[in-house]
């Protein structure tokens, strides 16, 4: 009996220290049960991303190349006669109208010559005067038969040949005021002159033409440019349909812009157009005639050139910060009704306004994303912000 209560308190501890892990174990489960409750994962709402309907309205197509300017008239000026430069009548590139004198060649020498051939000519005219009364006489006195028919024969000679040196002194007498007029070389038509070449009391025109200096015209200024062949037959396809011929085309304008300026502040119109395309270029020549009354474009710009060929009445344009790209071309981000993004392969045509025109792949009332495209991806749903277009940055160029 007294080992039998002796033994009872260990086995009452033994199986406290039991109940007792039981007991936090228990506590332990359901203290992480209540974890898990608090844990659940709740999906975020759908980005909010601004998207936009496309602008509809009409826009002018427009052919766009490079090109150059050059003078439609530039001559180099050139001593006639020879001669000692005896003064420059103007300042080194100034305008000047025509007719203005520039440069004297020695004229006295080439008066002096003009005042001997009018001598000469004077001189033939009395003589040709004489024979002629002479000839008459003689014809007088052979039908009373007074004198033989040789005598009349003589003087009718002498008639000819008076009327021939008058014919020859007159010839020399226009020589010689056309040899005068070079001493003086006036600007054949209005321009600015170039700095001359030579120097006063320097001889001139001895073996050859000598250039004194150059004059160009710069109003009206030409314009080339190169048209390469897809435009070309999308002008000729576009003129055929509304019936143009090839003077209409010529009245077609051309607008001009500096590297420098905004837009295409010059406009003129086309001048000439090349009957065949270049074979090793594949391109088309054409000249466009611009107005240049202020002279600010020079010979040898490079200038930006297009020409409006027609006009789209419902183009549809986006900004062109809408747009990616992959391998597969142009595309943009599409919202359809489900709120879900879509992507949609597109043709883009040119800029109108500082938006991009596009060709297809696009309808009025799809809503496309306009900003934020790199926090959407294709497939996402999404919480559409919907804006408008702003236009009111959009530059002209």
């Amino acid at each position: 009996m007294t080992r039998a209560n002796l033994a009872s308190p260990a086995r009452t501890r033994q199986a406290g220290k039991h109940v007792g892990r039981a007991l936090a174990t228990a506590t332990a489960v359901i203290a992480l049960a209540g974890c898990e409750d608090k844990n659940t994962f709740v999906a975020p709402p759908p980005p909010k991303v601004d998207v936009a309907t496309p602008v509809q309205r009409a826009v002018t197509r427009y052919v766009e190349a490079t090109g150059n300017t050059a003078p439609i008239k530039s001559v180099d000026l050139v001593a006639r006669v020879q001669g000692f430069l005896q003064s420059i009548d103007y300042q080194d590139g100034t305008f000047v109208k025509q007719g203005t004198q520039l440069f004297t060649i020695e004229p006295e020498t080439y008066k002096l010559k003009l005042e001997q051939a009018q001598a000469a000519e004077a001189g033939a005219q009395a003589t040709l005067k004489q024979a002629e009364a002479d000839f008459k006489r003689q014809t007088e006195l052979v039908q009373r038969q007074a004198v033989s028919q040789s005598t009349l024969d003589t003087s009718t000679s002498n008639r000819e040949n008076a009327q021939a040196s008058l014919q020859q002194a007159q010839v020399n007498t226009r020589l010689a005021e056309v040899n005068y007029g070079y001493t003086k070389v006036t600007a054949p038509f209005d321009g600015i002159v170039s700095a001359h070449l030579v120097s006063i009391g320097e001889l001139v025109g001895v073996s050859s033409p000598t250039q004194l200096a150059t004059i160009v015209a710069l109003d009206p200024i030409w314009v080339n440019f190169t048209v390469n062949e897809q435009d070309v037959l999308r002008i000729r396809a576009e003129a055929a349909r509304r019936g143009l011929t090839v003077a209409d085309l010529r009245q077609l304008p051309v607008q001009v812009g500096l590297q420098t300026e905004t837009g295409y502040p010059h406009e003129g119109h086309l001048d000439y157009v090349s009957p065949t395309l270049s074979t090793s270029t594949g391109t088309l020549a054409v000249r466009g005639v611009i107005p240049n009354d202020k002279r600010v474009l020079l010979p040898g710009y490079f200038v930006r050139v297009r020409v409006p060929f027609t006009q789209e009445k419902e183009a549809l344009l986006v900004p062109d910060t809408a747009l990616g790209s992959d391998q597969g071309g142009r595309y943009l981000l599409v919202v359809n009704n489900d709120n879900v993004v879509e992507q949609r392969k597109v043709q883009i045509g040119p800029t109108d306004n500082g938006l991009r025109v596009i060709e297809s792949g696009l309808k009025p009332d799809d809503r496309v994303v306009i900003a934020g495209l790199l926090r959407v991806i294709p497939g996402q749903k999404i919480d559409p912000q919907v804006t408008k277009i702003d236009q009111s940055q959009a530059s002209t160029k």
